[in-house]
């Protein structure tokens, strides 16, 4: 049980992932969180270095979808601004989010990669849906209310999973140790 919460990879910024590593571990697509992932939770607005990182995957030819348990109103907001498709109220870590993206993209679950800043929704959703994953830093050390209580469970959860598991570490990139093997 504890493992469906271990990540593929950790890195510490959505950032450092790039399309070189994308393409050794033939990653067509990203599924990415929103809030604390892409973006500060209480900003809309992306960063340019946000901005540059989504321009640096479309000229390299990997689709970017942003997936979020936010509501339309939100998720659409910022997709629009950043000019990324978006699924709202995805429901991680259930795999209805993940399912429609299954459906709504050419790409086999071996092509996808979800990325995220928790453990209980992003990674777990992803270990659900059979898809490669990798675990950010969040953005910001706060958080929205609804938010705070799952930071205390996953505190909990990844003190064991490090335990258990001493390869578990931040990376610089994804191949700098790979988690899961």
């Amino acid at each position: 049980m504890l493992n469906s919460f271990k990540p593929t990879w950790m890195v510490e910024s959505i950032y450092q992932i790039t399309p070189e590593e994308l393409r050794k571990e033939n990653i067509k697509a990203i599924l990415t969180d929103l809030d604390n992932t892409l973006i500060a939770w209480n900003n809309p607005e992306a960063t340019e270095e946000t901005i540059q990182w989504i321009e640096w995957m479309k000229e390299s030819g990997i689709k970017v979808v942003i997936l979020s348990n936010n509501t339309d109103k939100r998720v659409g907001k910022v997709a629009s601004i950043l000019e990324l498709d978006f699924i709202p109220s995805a429901i991680k870590p259930f795999t209805k989010g993940f399912k429609r993206a299954f459906e709504d993209y050419p790409y086999s679950k071996e092509e996808w990669l979800m990325v995220g800043d928790q453990v209980l929704t992003d990674i777990k959703g992803a270990n659900n849906a059979g898809i490669k994953s990798v675990l950010v830093k969040p953005i910001l050390d706060s958080d929205a209310w609804n938010t705070r209580f799952n930071r205390f469970v996953e505190l909990r959860i990844m003190n064991m999973l490090v335990k258990r598991n001493p390869e578990m570490k931040w990376r610089n990139s994804l191949h700098d140790e790979r988690i899961n093997e």
